[in-house]
């Protein structure tokens, strides 16, 4: 017996959701879709405003989903107005907080970098408030219950009472002179934090982002952790991952890092931006490549990417170093890190294939959840 299907020719008991974006890349990718044969339909998550949703889900036939994420993996988002490569980069260093202790770690150590970079500090705060169930469609006549007004507005009032409190612990910092006093802005928003946090970056290109994680303390599935990972993995901005319990709690106070390279030309791009972020400081930077077993051309590419990275400043100090991979990827680098007393991991990150993200987690993603050492990712371009 078949099931009954929807105007849209979609399967109401095999929909899958297959996206979740703006109302208007919604859009934008249903029309790709349905371009290509795939029936699909948009539901509501979030809708304040029945008429401009924030976020919505892209949901299809379950048996289309293979096809489907294809097409997606081929979907640029960013050739629009968003991301307009002559746009420049704001004065900003980024600080998404979720109000715990973790957050208050990331605003010293975006304060501090903010005064360093002479940058103002935008604190960001998502919220989500899920009582719209996924399979309720929106459509013309969708009315909000007044239930549901008062819970979101209960939302809303909890949420700027934890920001205040916040911002009272900042100027009492401030005050005491453990952080230093830089013009701060706030910004509530509603959505998805991952989602909110990569469309700020991609309209406003602050400097950096700063945010707070759990390090060796984080569970499998930690949700602040998984932000940050989703964070790395969507914008451009270079993302400074900070760890409950690091030592660092600032670039002035490093003296050791690791750069890891595996002999790509977008490092070398990278490496300039971390040089921008650590040029006013005298640190010691480790040039490292990780392989499984002992290469001799590895060494030989290594050596002459040092030359290289050497000619470009001639006053930093650099050593290479080839990390032989003997245990897991992030006990091997932990290692590493704990042996040379490394102070910062950084490395260069190419945008990934969902099956990449699902089944091949890159180092980036594995050492959040796995290390005390403060990492920066900075998206190779």
């Amino acid at each position: 017996m078949k099931k009954d299907k929807d105007d849209n020719g979609t399967n109401d008991a095999k929909l899958v959701t297959v996206a979740i974006h703006t109302y208007e890349k919604a859009h934008i990718l249903k029309s790709i879709l349905e371009s290509e044969g795939i029936p699909a339909v948009i539901h509501g998550i979030q809708m304040i405003d029945p008429v401009v949703p924030e976020n919505v889900r892209v949901r299809i036939n379950e048996s289309d989903l293979p096809k489907a994420l294809q097409i997606i993996e081929e979907v640029d988002f960013t050739s629009t107005n968003m991301e307009d490569k002559n746009q420049k980069t704001k004065k900003e260093i980024l600080i998404p907080v979720d109000f715990s202790d973790y957050s208050l770690v990331a605003c010293e150590f975006g304060f501090r970098l903010a005064s360093d970079l002479d940058c103002k500090v935008k604190l960001l705060h998502a919220f989500f408030t899920p009582f719209y169930p996924a399979s309720v469609p929106f459509g013309d006549t969708f009315a909000m219950q007044t239930t549901d007004k008062d819970l979101f507005q209960d939302v809303r009032n909890r949420t700027e009472r934890e920001m205040q409190a916040l911002i009272e612990k900042i100027e009492s910092r401030i005050a005491s002179g453990l952080i230093p006093a830089v013009s701060y802005k706030t910004a509530l928003v509603e959505g998805l934090p991952e989602e909110e946090i990569i469309t700020y970056s991609k309209k406003m290109r602050p400097t950096a982002i700063v945010m707070g994680t759990r390090g060796k303390n984080a569970k499998e599935l930690d949700l602040i952790g998984s932000v940050t990972a989703e964070v790395m993995d969507g914008c451009r901005t270079p993302v400074f991952a900070i760890p409950e319990d690091t030592k660092i709690r600032s670039l002035s106070e490093m003296r050791a890092i690791v750069f890891l390279t595996n002999f790509q030309e977008r490092e070398f791009k990278a490496f300039d931006i971390m040089m921008k972020f650590l040029k006013p400081y005298p640190v010691k930077v480790y040039l490292a490549h990780i392989a499984k077993k002992e290469d001799v051309w590895n060494e030989i590419k290594l050596s002459g990417v040092q030359k290289r990275f050497s000619d470009l400043y001639p006053h930093l100090e650099i050593e290479y170093k080839l990390i032989d991979q003997n245990e897991g990827l992030e006990i091997t680098l932990d290692k590493f890190a704990d042996e040379h007393k490394v102070d910062m991991i950084s490395l260069s990150s190419s945008r990934r294939n969902i099956f990449a993200r699902i089944f091949n987690p890159g180092i980036a993603r594995r050492m959040i959840f796995h290390s005390d050492t403060p990492l920066l990712v900075i998206k190779g371009m």
